[in-house]
């Protein structure tokens, strides 16, 4: 899943050798220790190459609490999977620090697996609140946002200043460009990421968000998906493949997908993390130069965005959680989150670098991406939410392959919804 490891990359810049780990590592200390000494921080697995000087700072000047980085695989999934395993193993478990997706504080919260955090000990109110959002269940903070990301729309500036015409900021607008403006320069209209998986639940997500509906309550267990506003927002996806100005190719698009063809001059519009501007805008792009970013519409104006990141979270079985909450206050100081962004390419947390001239030169998108990360919402709170995400996913395919009416995959998502917001 793309959109997280976009999101995450930060995080992601050694590979380490597991078997390394036994030499680095103490054995618990606990009190002994005063909480203090070796850690592991595990991540998933996509190299971007700025965070071995980061830590290698923080290991010059911490040699008692070196930290090691524990890469895990590439795909998001299995990521997760062997998080999962590692934290059920009180005692046994080698991971102290764990950089999450937002989408899993609720899960690893409730089970017990992360533990709360004082929130006095880190610089919340320096963050873009709606981010801080991600990090919290049943009103305590369990982890820090380390990175943000909010979905973005990236338009042919070229094509629309042709036609005289401005980005769209409604989905009427939207509907009506992609619909008519497209075909003149035989093109797609509009993508996003529509193969079922994690990406489709944004999606689908975000379009009712947009049409001012919900899916899970805040306690994760009221369903609130049955409305008039839900079925307009998948109502406005599975027109957009029945009228053609969303491609049935689209469909199977992730990320990567979607990013080529909108890079390859094969699309209008699409619907994709920041990430993709930098690839854009590479050399061989074929719309370099040619494009923009601006927040996603909504049925009457700017739309809602969910919120994708990644959270840094301390193992209720970490061997020195003292230490490992000092990393994470230094992963998110003003210094390490300015390199996120300049060094990762990231989005950062801290609300000030969105407005720094410098980054916004060498990043022209900050200030709509801020825009967008100040509307955008967290995706449902739920101990279950990988059993509500792919709920989500399959309701909304079937509804943009036209096997469902959309009033009917609302219906049938509300009762799926139901009977898993009520496990026990």
């Amino acid at each position: 899943m793309r959109w997280m490891r976009a999101a995450g990359r930060g995080l992601l810049a050694m590979v380490v050798v597991l078997s390394g780990y036994a030499a680095s590592a103490a054995p618990a200390g606990g009190d002994r220790d005063g909480g203090r000494g070796p850690m592991t921080l595990a991540t998933a697995g996509d190299l971007t190459g700025y965070l071995g000087p980061v830590l290698e700072g923080w290991n010059r000047e911490r040699p008692a609490e070196k930290v090691t980085l524990v890469e895990l695989p590439d795909s998001a999934d299995e990521t997760r999977a062997q998080m999962i395993t590692d934290l059920r193993r009180p005692g046994e478990g080698r991971f102290d620090v764990l950089n999450i997706d937002v989408a899993w504080t609720s899960e690893f919260a409730a089970a017990g697996w992360i533990a709360p955090l004082d929130r006095d000990r880190f610089p919340l109110k320096s963050f873009l609140p709606p981010v801080v959002d991600t990090a919290t269940y049943d009103d305590k903070l369990y982890a820090v946002p380390y990175v943000t990301n909010a979905g973005m729309l990236f338009y042919r500036k070229d094509i629309l200043d042709r036609q005289g015409e401005r980005p769209p900021r409604t989905w009427a607008e939207l509907r009506r460009q992609a619909r008519t403006i497209a075909p003149r320069y035989g093109i797609g209209g509009y993508a996003g990421q529509f193969l079922p998986y994690e990406g489709l639940t944004v999606n689908a997500a975000e379009a009712v968000y947009s049409a001012g509906g919900s899916i899970l309550g805040d306690d994760g267990e009221r369903v609130t998906v049955e409305s008039a506003a839900a079925r307009a927002g998948i109502g406005f996806l599975a027109r957009g493949v029945r009228d053609g100005w969303i491609p049935r190719e689209a469909l199977s698009y992730t990320e990567e997908e979607s990013r080529r063809a909108f890079q390859e001059g094969r699309l209008l519009f699409l619907r994709n993390w920041p990430y993709a501007y930098a690839g854009a805008s590479g050399r061989d792009s074929k719309v370099a130069g040619r494009f923009g970013a601006v927040p996603l519409p909504g049925p009457e104006g700017p739309g809602t965005s969910v919120l994708g990141g990644s959270n840094l979270a301390v193992s209720s079985h970490a061997r020195h959680p003292e230490s490992a909450r000092d990393l994470i206050a230094y992963l998110t100081s003003d210094r390490v989150q300015r390199r996120v962004l300049s060094e990762g390419a990231l989005p950062p947390v801290r609300a000030a670098l969105y407005q720094d001239p410098a980054l916004v030169r060498q990043f022209p998108y900050l200030p709509a991406l801020r825009a967008s990360v100040l509307a955008a919402a967290p995706r449902p709170k739920s101990p279950h939410y990988e059993q509500v995400s792919l709920a989500v996913q399959a309701v909304a395919h079937d509804a943009m392959a036209q096997r469902q009416t959309p009033e009917a995959a609302v219906r049938r998502l509300a009762g799926e919804l139901a009977a898993i917001a009520h496990r026990r």
